[in-house]
């Protein structure tokens, strides 16, 4: 089978006849297709629904048990990390409720770029798209960083002493240069994903099954273990310092949206997709919070060690040689999770591409592998560098903020739909609407504006050269562009894209 791209689409220069700013220029629709069926040249559907959740909760548990609850402990919230992961995951369930009624009505690969390039326009598509191609593989960095620090614990304990130079990333330790293990990780993990998505989906799902067993043992043997006194005062840093916690942990309880983006290898995605959203974050928010109070109770918020805080807090109370079992452990879970981010990057900019807003050589797949590997390995180099050369705070702030957009604009894109598509055949419907996504949409907008103004600057960086890339090769490019009607004799080019059942 040879390598198959879709149809280019047809190029114009002129403006388009109801104006830039219209639905014939950047605002034009995707259409909604509801179907199930293989696109061209396309990707395989091999995922039932245990799959799908294994999928969703690699990334909703991964870091941010094994990792940023001790950093955000010791250094923004103290033992009120567990009031920054409630914040976190009330807004992320005001999310997940929107992103389960897209998912049940565009089952198509692209997640949030999807879902808003058919509410909202291509522009607001390109925008969250550009978006989410920098926040999922800077995710996947942060994540190897957190793997890394448990590799470095579990060969301390093992008595191999490593050059100081390939330990972290510069600024986070004497003589670091950058983070060796990272990196590798991320070009194993772009290994693994290219070899097809069967065989990727049963080493996630074997993975997360071993992940949880660990985290299960580690409440139950840290339970016993417990001091009232570990936990007052409660928030040693304020209400705020909880808050600021929250905008840093949110990142590490939105997994499905990773999930969503592989929506078209899903066998029945329509049907599937929005109960692994909901099944997969009741776990996950049952998981953090019994995670969160065994850790802050097993030792003072002051003493943790950020690289390896479970592992610290488990040998605080004599229980050091399971601390190296956890270590061992977190080096196989947290990989989950930088594997679920892999995999939603790479789909994201597999349908950016096949839309035209990208290159469409990309949006080719591997004749019998059926995955992009074009993607892949170019996001499996760019997260290895960020892994080995960014302090994991930095890598996670700089996520945080563009997944916060996201979500806030596909909760606004939900109402949008429903006032502007109510006859859409929707397999879930998000409860309360519009009061649910204003939820989303207001701790969204609250925990984007506790971030560091760095991460803001960062970030409008990042999206000023994509509008550029749209500007010069995304709008012209585009599947949707309509040539002026005075050359295709199109009696209505402002007509919004019909919806395809």
């Amino acid at each position: 089978m040879s390598e198959r791209a879709p149809a280019r689409p047809i190029r114009s220069q002129p403006p388009p006849a109801g104006g830039l700013f219209s639905r014939a220029g950047i605002f034009r629709l995707k259409p909604v297709d509801s179907s199930e069926e293989e696109t061209g040249g396309g990707l395989r559907r091999t995922m039932g629904l245990w799959q799908l959740v294994a999928l969703s909760l690699g990334g909703l548990v991964g870091a941010g048990v094994f990792s940023l609850a001790g950093v955000v402990a010791h250094e923004d919230a103290g033992p009120g990390v567990m009031l920054s992961f409630l914040l976190a995951i009330v807004a992320s369930t005001a999310a997940a409720l929107c992103y389960a009624e897209f998912a049940g009505t565009i089952p198509k690969a692209g997640s949030a770029y999807t879902y808003t390039y058919a509410a909202l326009g291509e522009v607001v598509g390109w925008a969250i798209g550009w978006d989410l191609l920098l926040e999922y593989t800077a995710i996947v960095a942060v994540v190897a960083i957190a793997v890394s620090g448990y590799l470095s614990y579990i060969l301390e304990h093992l008595g191999l002493d490593l050059p100081q130079w390939m330990l972290g990333a510069p600024g986070t330790g004497d003589g670091h240069r950058a983070d060796v293990f990272a990196a590798l990780l991320c070009l194993l993990l772009a290994f693994v994903l290219s070899r097809g998505t069967k065989e990727a989906a049963r080493f996630e799902t074997v993975l997360v099954v071993v992940k949880l067993a660990i985290v299960a043992l580690v409440v139950l043997a840290g339970a016993f273990h417990v001091s009232a006194g570990n936990l007052s005062p409660f928030l040693p840093f304020g209400l705020s310092g909880a808050v600021t916690g929250a905008a840093t942990t949110f990142f590490a309880v939105y997994g499905y949206d990773a999930m969503s983006a592989a929506a078209e290898e899903s066998t029945e995605a329509k049907k599937l997709l929005p109960k692994a959203i909901v099944i997969s974050l009741g776990i996950a928010a049952v998981v953090y919070l019994l995670v969160c109070l065994v850790l802050l109770g097993m030792q003072d918020y002051r003493d943790i060690d950020t690289k390896s805080p479970f592992s610290s807090a488990l040998s605080a109370v004599g229980l050091g040689g399971l601390g190296l079992v956890v270590a061992v452990g977190a080096v196989i879970g947290i990989t989950t999770s930088a594997f679920a981010n892999m995999l939603a990057v790479s789909r994201v900019w597999y349908a950016m591409s096949r839309d035209g807003l990208l290159p469409r050589r990309f949006a080719r797949n591997h004749p019998t592998r059926q995955v992009p590997t074009r993607i892949i390995w170019p996001v499996g180099v760019g997260s290895a560098v960020i892994a080995g050369f960014l302090p994991i705070r930095e890598a996670a702030d700089l996520t945080n903020i563009g997944i916060l957009m996201a979500f806030l604009v596909v909760a606004v894109a939900v109402v949008v739909m429903r006032r502007t598509r109510p006859g859409l055949p929707r397999t879930f419907r998000t409860p309360l609407v519009p009061w649910i996504p204003a939820v989303g949409v207001l701790f969204s907008g609250w925990l984007i504006s506790r971030l560091d103004p760095v991460t803001w600057l960062r970030f409008a960086v990042w999206m000023a050269l994509g509008m550029a890339v749209y500007a010069w090769f995304g709008y012209r490019n585009s599947a949707e562009h309509r040539p002026a009607a005075g050359d295709t004799g199109d009696p209505d080019p402002n007509s919004v894209p019909k919806e395809r059942d």
